[in-house]
């Protein structure tokens, strides 16, 4: 029997009290033949007793999305709730796992070093109470997520002590390191007043990847040079007078400096950058009034002459075009009416009607162009505005949109959506992502496993997107990825949205207290910026594009400047501008999911499967490594052990179940070796090992 609920336990003495009577009488009736014992339990005894029963079992391949607790009450809000926070979170965890990575390819070098004396475990321990149910959901108190940011923010300080001790050590030199957050708003003291600055990129994939870096400066021309002294193709851009506003007077940059950066595998590379005089190169950049189209090799996008909208988009290498309408709009939050109090509030959604309303039927825009980068900065009100990106040699459209601070002088509560609207038959599907990881395919007002009578048109529709969602026909495929957690779904055949900004003014009664109102900095109202990119693509290659590309959605490049010449540190070799911990750069259909210190001598080790069985041709199979050959870091005696690295996988005993007839689905698990030379990780698998690091003198790695 289950004890409890929420808001239960604020006085325990009662309660236990209360229960041990409860127990202790129904106990004392087996004096009198009772076969009940009631006993406090866990959760793992109540799962033995289940196994015991031998009973035979229905198999559950859906999930319990969106679940609600009355016919008009969808907890569908905070699937998007404070997405301010929903996006340093994941930033946090992006720049947690180059914290860790640092950590365990330096050793003691990191963790005491020039810059001080740190680790990984406050970020660590932020990040766990992040993950609470009311934390990166966006349902705590103001004051409650402040403190959540706060512990993050201290974190943050906490790894860049570690990470600074670690580039110290692996390039050989004391630099003047920086690290600069608020990059995303064009502000960088570093850049925007220094003549010459390095730039050090450091890339906590397993491949390679090559990284668009968007620096604030004030100078019209720059030199960019690589790790070996090459020229890199560079372009300046003004900074659009939407982040001017956005940062007020955080930072004075009136421009910004580009150019792409390609970093190996877990690994960095070193670029410097020199101001020059040549005042025609800024020239090469064209601005222009109300454009027609942006395209590069792989993709171009159309734009309506009248309206100012994306109207169609098309993959140049698969010759696919799809019309395509893509605009802000906001549902009216509801304030409870006849058929139910609810309220729209942290934990629900509920608009009080079905249709969203335009934010703004035309746009203003104008279009900067160069060489590496073609970008169209649409305007559709005083507080919405996108800009719509395309670099020389992405194969994907990025779509940055800044919303906020929501206006409410109307007494109208806002949930704001960017929807894109198509031709495609869809039938009423729609594809989500697990936790970003396994796609489920989800049907418009039906549920899988029971007969469903739909209430709520959209909140009732509404599911989690983690990393991804995608509509797609035989042909076709239109996937677009996010930046943090985020509510969606299509409501209608051919259309698909994602809710990027909300902002009411009453609380919903599930526990808060207070109305997501979100004062932000200023008091007026939280400002959030955030990217979707975009993917068009045949059904049969999309995989293909979009799990790398959500990988480097989800880990992407860590930036840290210096200013001046770095002196020799504890180096024999000189300085090192370009380092890798692997010796190959890993195939796409194997991700290094967790590469961390365990110990001082002991590193966590996780390899992930990312892609899921069936989804792609070329990589939804069996991928074999050997774990000896990975690394340039002496690693040996590897141990295969659980998921949470807490048990050797060997003396692990998993429990046998019976399954009901015709629900019985087969899965695939590697095999397990003590000391494996040569793993093989199947679709969707994880694998888990502790291995023995071996740190060389002043924590010097082969730089192969």
């Amino acid at each position: 029997m289950t004890m409890g609920s929420d808001f239960q336990y604020e006085n325990s003495i009662p309660w236990f009290k209360n229960m041990d009577k409860l127990i202790n009488i129904v106990n004392a009736q087996q004096a009198n033949g009772s076969k009940v014992n009631v006993v406090y339990s866990t959760p793992t005894c109540y799962l033995s007793a289940l196994n015991r029963a031998n009973l035979s079992w229905p198999i559950k391949m859906d999930d319990f999305f969106p679940y609600a607790d009355g016919a008009h009450m969808f907890w569908t809000g905070y699937f998007t709730s404070r997405p301010a926070f929903k996006g340093y979170e994941r930033l946090s965890n992006n720049f947690l796992q180059v914290c860790n990575q640092l950590e365990a390819l330096t050793g003691e070098a990191a963790i005491h070093g020039p810059y001080g004396s740190s680790s990984s475990l406050e970020l660590r321990r932020a990040m766990g109470v992040a993950q609470h149910h009311d934390a990166v959901t966006g349902t705590a108190k103001q004051h409650v997520n402040d403190d959540y940011t706060l512990r993050l923010f201290k974190g943050w300080k906490s790894c860049e002590v570690v990470v600074s001790n670690a580039l110290s050590s692996l390039t050989g030199t004391k630099e003047n390191f920086a690290f600069c957050n608020l990059l995303n708003i064009s502000v960088c003291p570093s850049t925007e007043t220094s003549k010459s600055f390095s730039v050090f990129i450091y890339n906590p994939l397993g491949r390679a990847v090559t990284q668009y870096v968007r620096l604030p400066v004030n100078g019209a021309a720059y030199e960019v040079k690589g790790p070996s002294g090459e020229s890199i193709p560079s372009e300046v851009v003004p900074v659009s007078k939407f982040t001017k506003e956005v940062r007020r007077n955080k930072g004075n940059a009136d421009q910004e400096l580009i150019f792409p950066g390609q970093i190996p595998p877990l690994g960095f590379s070193k670029f410097t950058v020199q101001k020059i005089s040549a005042q025609e190169r800024f020239f090469r950049t064209k601005v222009k009034k109300n454009p027609s189209i942006i395209e590069n090799k792989f993709y171009r996008v159309d734009f309506d002459p009248d309206t100012g909208l994306i109207s169609k988009i098309h993959n140049l290498e698969k010759k696919i075009s799809l019309p395509v309408t893509q605009n802000f709009f906001w549902y009216n939050a509801s304030v409870g009416n006849s058929d139910s109090y609810q309220t729209s509030g942290a934990y629900i959604f509920r608009p009080n009607q079905s249709q969203p309303l335009l934010v703004s039927r035309n746009v203003r825009s104008y279009l900067v162009k160069n060489s590496l980068v073609q970008e169209v900065y649409q305007n559709f009100s005083s507080w919405c505005s996108q800009v719509v990106r395309l670099y020389s040699d992405q194969r994907y459209l990025e779509l940055e949109w800044t919303v906020g601070p929501i206006p409410i002088g109307d007494d109208k509560g806002k949930e704001i959506i960017s929807r894109f609207d198509t031709n495609l038959q869809t039938k009423g599907l729609f594809y989500t992502d697990a936790n970003g990881r396994q796609i489920l395919q989800r049907k418009r007002n039906s549920r899988d496993t029971w007969a469903f009578k739909q209430t709520e048109q959209v909140a009732g529709n509404y599911y989690p997107v983690n990393s991804r969602i995608f509509i797609k026909d035989k042909n076709v495929q239109l996937t677009v990825l996010t930046d943090r957690s985020q509510g969606g779904s299509s409501i209608v055949d051919g259309s698909l949205e994602l809710m990027v900004h909300r902002r009411l003014l009453y609380d919903d009664f599930r526990g808060v207290g207070e109305p997501l109102l979100e004062p932000g900095q200023y008091g007026e109202g939280l400002v959030v910026r955030g990217k979707l990119l975009l993917v068009l693509d045949t059904p049969e290659a999309s995989a293909d594009v979009h799990r790398k590309l959500g990988l480097q959605q989800y880990l992407s490049p860590q930036i840290v400047f210096s200013t001046g010449q770095g002196a020799p540190y504890r180096s024999q070799h000189g300085p090192t501008n370009q380092f890798s911990a692997l010796r190959a750069a890993l195939p796409d259909n194997l991700h290094l999911l967790t590469f961390a210190q365990h110990e001082p001598n002991k590193i966590l080790l996780r390899l992930e499967h990312p892609f899921q069985g069936h989804e792609s041709v070329n990589y939804s199979k069996p991928i074999t490594v050997n774990l000896k050959e990975l690394f340039s870091v002496s690693l040996s005696d590897f141990k295969e052990t659980t998921l949470a690295a807490n048990l050797p996988k060997d003396k692990m005993k998993r429990m046998q179940w019976k399954v009901q007839k015709d629900s019985n689905p087969t899965f695939e698990h590697g095999s397990s070796f003590l000391d494996p030379t040569s793993i093989t990780l199947n679709p969707m698998e994880i694998r888990t090992f502790l291995a023995t690091v071996q740190y060389r003198k002043n924590a010097e790695w082969d730089s192969r």
